[in-house]
């Protein structure tokens, strides 16, 4: 019998589009202090008053792109557990949210429960943030430090860069840009500043507009924007783009503290004020369809898009269960280095 799991963790969802769930579950993703990185009694008081009517818009949103299964990321990282499973040939393929359910300390203590002592954790993040990368591992941590569980793990780093992963971008989204289009956006999730300006040990993030380009590897490690724009001229590349036929912009902004610009809401309006007609929207920051493709841009951003003047938006489906991303995935996960 084999006894190495892979883990795959994805960020969560709330467990129904009620209000209370949805409160319970933006309760537990805002309270995190590598998403809202301030001390616990500013963090709490903050997150008391997003709480007050940001569960009820919310749960508005979830409601209008939930499906019959229930929320798409769950559905759709179920059905990438379940693809998995044939490629996975060292033991069970298991699948954890960091927020909501399934969590990990539960799937956790069930891998231990049943004797395996080697898993594979699978951040489902191609770039690197504390938000999402550093939470999933200190949760397991945590998890394994409190629980006494005999765990010893490897740990999938991000892979913005890796081939494997670039090319299953490329054979998911071809069919949609050989269709035909006036610019690509690709737009991924936004970060507040001060979280890369806390990981920079180089003094000049942010401080010119070449300043991501011309990161060191030390930087580039750790530098969420930095990451992000290699991505997209790595894909621009193997797509064979003209400059002009792309850009890169942020999305999903919260509260009044500066994030990582171009804003994805900006760019739309001057995109469609510069007479672009029928644009396409990549989310290469996320892998399964989600609230912030699926509602924030498939919806919301459509409307603004047309109402600015464009005529149509079409949002690129994420890699999900694409045949091609599972068996990137597959050699992603086997190469992970020994870590934790």
């Amino acid at each position: 019998m084999t006894d190495h799991a892979l883990l795959l963790v994805n960020l969560g969802s709330p467990a129904s589009t009620e209000v209370a769930d949805v409160r319970r579950y933006l309760n537990q993703f805002l309270m995190d202090p590598y998403v809202i990185d301030l001390p616990w009694p500013l963090r709490r008081l903050l997150v008391s008053l997003i709480l007050i009517k940001r569960p009820a818009a919310s749960a508005h949103a979830y409601a209008s792109i939930w499906w019959d299964e229930g929320s798409p990321l769950v559905v759709l990282s179920r059905r990438l557990q379940e693809a998995m499973k044939a490629h996975w040939s060292h033991g069970p393929v298991e699948l954890a949210m960091r927020y909501g359910e399934p969590s990990i300390e539960a799937t956790l203590q069930r891998l231990a429960d049943q004797g395996i002592r080697q898993v594979t954790l699978a951040p489902l993040y191609p770039q690197f943030a504390d938000s999402t990368t550093t939470t999933v591992i200190e949760e397991a941590k945590r998890v394994v430090r409190e629980r006494g569980l005999d765990l010893r793990f490897s740990v999938l780093p991000p892979f913005y860069d890796q081939p494997e992963y670039l090319d299953a971008l490329v054979a998911s989204a071809k069919p949609y840009l050989e269709q035909g289009f006036d610019h690509l956006l690709l737009s991924f999730h936004g970060l507040p500043e001060r979280h890369l300006h806390k990981l920079d040990p180089s003094g000049h993030c942010l401080k010119g507009d070449d300043c991501c380009r011309t990161a060191s590897p030390a930087v580039l490690a750790t530098c969420y924007r930095a990451q992000c724009l290699r991505s997209a001229e790595l894909f621009a590349e193997r797509m064979g783009l003209r400059p002009e036929q792309w850009s890169v912009s942020f999305q999903s902004r919260l509260g009044r503290a500066k994030w990582i610009e171009p804003y994805t809401e900006t760019r739309l309006d001057e995109l469609a004020a510069q007479g672009v007609k029928k644009l396409l929207v990549m989310c290469p920051a996320f892998v399964a369809d989600c609230i912030e493709t699926l509602e924030e841009i498939g919806d919301r951003g459509r409307e603004q898009f047309v109402e600015a003047g464009g005529e149509s938006l079409q949002l690129v489906p994420c890699l999900n269960d694409h045949p091609d991303w599972v068996a990137a995935l597959k050699v992603l996960c086997e190469r992970a280095p020994q870590a934790l």
